[in-house]
């Protein structure tokens, strides 16, 4: 079974990684993802869970893409986990979902939009499986320390944190990076969501904006500061993602960037 505290002590020091697309496109292009993500983070020994959603919930427009559906995306989550030897995670957004994905993945997201809904928090705890959930763009790092309450009551302390940003003004978002030793203080690893992190919502044209060039600024800055793990979306081709490609890190770019950010780690072990 897979357990977030064994990821954040593995016997390397790295932090993990959490990566893949946003959605769900395709058993290709998920597959793809998968094996050049694990190649690039095995060569460091940064341990590594795919990432994907089976279906996004969360649009801003009613005509966006939303996944190819329930059964068939699932499936393919557990099929890139099983044929890479890698567990995977998937977001959800009722409670309904928890049941249904815990069956085929091995950590249950929960959005930062519904952090603090607490049928859904319980639902995905007493699932068995390990649960991360996102902390809200509108919280403060002192608050999740309720919701991981809500975790741990209702049985479940296989649980992450992750920071994704806070609210600035309307159309951005900032990371504070003292939010990360401050819910590590309450016992459970923390990751930082990088990619969500540099966001532009509120975007007129209704498609969310990004600033994917500041990528490797906030991955230093997350790894610098001890973050256990990191979470990024990447795609091959993020200019025809189907969802977040603006703030998408491409493909090929996750070896330099995952040697580079190893490096910073390892230069802190030795300290």
């Amino acid at each position: 079974m897979f357990s977030f505290k064994e990821y954040a002590s593995n016997p390397s020091g790295q932090f993990f990684l959490l990566a893949g697309p946003c959605v769900i496109e395709g058993e290709e292009m998920a597959m793809r993802i998968a094996e050049a993500c694990l190649e690039a983070a095995s060569r460091l020994s940064v341990p590594y869970v795919f990432k994907g959603s089976y279906r996004k919930a969360n649009r801003s427009r009613i005509d966006s893409f939303t996944g190819i559906g329930d059964e068939k995306a699932l499936g393919i989550l557990r099929k890139v986990g099983e044929t890479f030897g890698i567990p995977v995670v998937t977001d959800i957004h009722t409670e309904e979902e928890a049941a249904l994905a815990a069956g085929y993945v091995d950590i249950l997201q929960i959005p930062a939009f519904l952090c603090r809904q607490t049928d859904l928090l319980v639902a995905a705890a007493r699932t068995g499986r390990a649960v991360n959930v996102k902390k809200g763009q509108f919280l403060s790092p002192e608050a999740m320390g309720h919701v991981l309450a809500k975790l741990r009551d209702a049985g479940n302390d296989n649980v992450a944190l992750t920071e994704r940003g806070v609210t600035f003004g309307y159309q951005d978002l900032l990371v504070d990076y003292r939010g990360i030793p401050e819910m590590q203080s309450f016992g459970a690893p923390v990751i930082l969501d990088v990619t969500h992190s540099l966001q532009q919502p509120n975007q007129a044209a209704g498609v969310t904006g990004g600033r994917p060039g500041l990528i490797e600024t906030i991955a230093r800055a997350g790894v610098a500061v001890g973050a256990d793990g990191l979470f990024m979306e990447t795609h091959p081709d993020p200019a025809r993602a189907k969802s977040d490609g603006a703030n998408m890190l491409p493909l090929d770019k996750m070896p330099v960037l995952l040697s580079r950010l190893a490096a910073i780690r390892e230069a802190i072990n030795a300290f």
